[in-house]
């Protein structure tokens, strides 16, 4: 092969790769710049949800100037209370109750000091009570104070309703938001005349539970637990490719 071939043939391979290495450097950057293009948006969902488990918990307490007088006053008032609520519908063997405490009561002096002098003592005890018609217990809830007028001294605390589908409801609901935001990002893409690419990154907000038509929200979460009817929402902040 003479010389002029062998430059024929050198250059000829030089404009070959040159022309792969410009392949690749442009390739590469339409990637990285396709990478660096994204959107990010948020995407929510919501459901209303009714509990489906009501707790009832309050106590007895009673007061009276001795120990034994007091205890005596507590075992007297509590057949009652469980007589009422038998007569609202739930089995005997539903009402529980927890140990009996008790403290002294000591007299206040003139100056707003307590003094060492016991002047009564009171006793309580709580009592729980679960069940599946959370109606039943809202109802019971609002009429157990009426327990006084048969000389019960009852202090009622405020109901919880519980929903107890929540785990299988969460993941439901995520992916419906996560879906929501899948179809903010594409008409978002569309109004832009781009396509969009996949999903680069995803987070879950913290679910909120909150009373029905409440805008109740928290940075750490709402469990709420004082409503029958409730709604949950989820939040989804996703990041997408656009081409």
């Amino acid at each position: 092969m003479n010389d002029r071939n062998k430059i024929i043939v050198s250059v000829s391979i030089l404009s070959a790769a040159l022309i792969i290495c410009a392949v690749i450097v442009t390739a590469t950057w339409r990637s990285n710049n396709s990478a660096a293009q994204t959107i990010t948006v948020t995407g929510s969902a919501k459901k209303e949800i009714v509990s489906d488990l009501g707790i009832l918990r309050g106590s007895i307490s009673v007061q009276s100037s001795s120990a034994s007088e007091s205890y005596r006053e507590l075992l007297k008032q509590k057949p009652l209370l469980v007589e009422y609520l038998k007569s609202k519908g739930f089995p005997e063997d539903k009402i529980e109750f927890f140990t009996i405490n008790s403290y002294a009561i000591n007299e206040i002096g003139p100056n707003g000091v307590q003094t060492q002098k016991v002047i009564g003592y009171v006793y309580n005890q709580r009592m729980e009570v679960v069940s599946n018609d959370v109606n039943k217990i809202k109802q019971v809830s609002l009429d157990i104070p009426s327990l006084v007028e048969k000389g019960v001294s009852f202090n009622v605390e405020m109901p919880e309703y519980h929903y107890t589908k929540l785990a299988e409801l969460k993941i439901q609901i995520q992916a419906e938001a996560a879906k929501d935001a899948m179809t903010r990002a594409q008409k978002i893409a569309d109004a832009t005349n781009r396509n969009l690419g996949p999903m680069r990154s995803a987070r879950m907000g913290i679910l909120q539970i909150t009373p029905k038509l409440s805008n109740q929200i928290s940075d750490y979460g709402i469990n709420d637990l004082s409503s029958i009817e409730k709604e949950i929402t989820a939040v989804v902040n996703a990041s997408f490719e656009i081409e």
